[in-house]
């Protein structure tokens, strides 16, 4: 079987500043709007409630909000946080208010290893839901038929060797079958922690400072898609 790739999404197949400056502010602006209109929905009650025993067990869900927004702001890698905003983005994205952003390279690189007979998964700290919408409405088209599956915080953080351990249990590959590709050093050394192959993008559009020498933390460096030749 060919070797498996999986792929971080934020700094590595798509920009950084997609995601902080066109969809953080879009679910910023919307949260107070949504939660007023759907709180009581189950789906969204739940991760509203998740949310509030983090805090304190606050009740109101006006402080909760506000709570929200000020995670949206620090960029928090919340579980409760990542649905909600998945949530939202469906509107933003089903109402062509923008496309999701994925580098040309990147585009091209994975519609070559999926024809190629590469199975293709995505972890990232966005919540499943949120992902496949980002690969469904693309500036590329619908990417969605590339991949075989999609993983969240949900089977851990993205910086603990257990969560890519609890991945490769999932899709019953063993460690050096598959390889990792993110812009973050500390997620790629969990990942190597746990076995698997690395690979670092180090994109100038969003690293103006190249990684080198120390700062890579011995993974392979590459600035572009175009660069990866993943072995059979």
């Amino acid at each position: 079987m060919k070797r498996t790739i999986l792929t971080d999404i934020e700094g590595t197949t798509s920009s950084i500043a997609f995601v902080k400056d066109v969809l953080f502010p879009y679910a910023r602006r919307a949260l107070p709007a949504f939660v007023r209109r759907h709180g009581d929905e189950p789906q969204v009650r739940k991760w509203l409630d998740a949310a509030a025993l983090d805090i304190g067990g606050v009740s109101s869900d006006e402080c909760i909000v506000e709570v929200l927004q000020q995670w949206i702001d620090q960029d928090r890698k919340h579980t409760a946080l990542k649905a909600l905003q998945g949530m939202i983005w469906r509107a933003g994205y089903e109402g062509a208010d923008f496309h999701a952003h994925v580098y040309p390279d990147a585009a091209q690189a994975l519609r070559q290893w999926h024809a190629a007979g590469h199975p293709l998964y995505v972890y990232s700290s966005g919540s499943v839901p949120a992902q496949r919408l980002f690969f469904a409405h693309t500036e590329a088209g619908d990417l969605t038929p590339l991949f075989s599956g999609y993983f969240d915080t949900e089977v851990g953080g993205k910086r603990e060797a257990q969560s890519y351990r609890n991945i490769l249990a999932a899709i019953g590959r063993e460690p050096g079958e598959v390889l990792f590709l993110s812009d973050v050093v500390e997620e790629l050394d969990a990942a190597r922690e746990a076995g698997l192959d690395t690979v670092l993008l180090d994109r100038p559009q969003d690293y103006p400072q190249p990684r080198t020498g120390e700062a890579a933390h011995g993974h392979r460096r590459v600035t572009s898609f175009a660069e990866i030749q993943p072995a059979a």
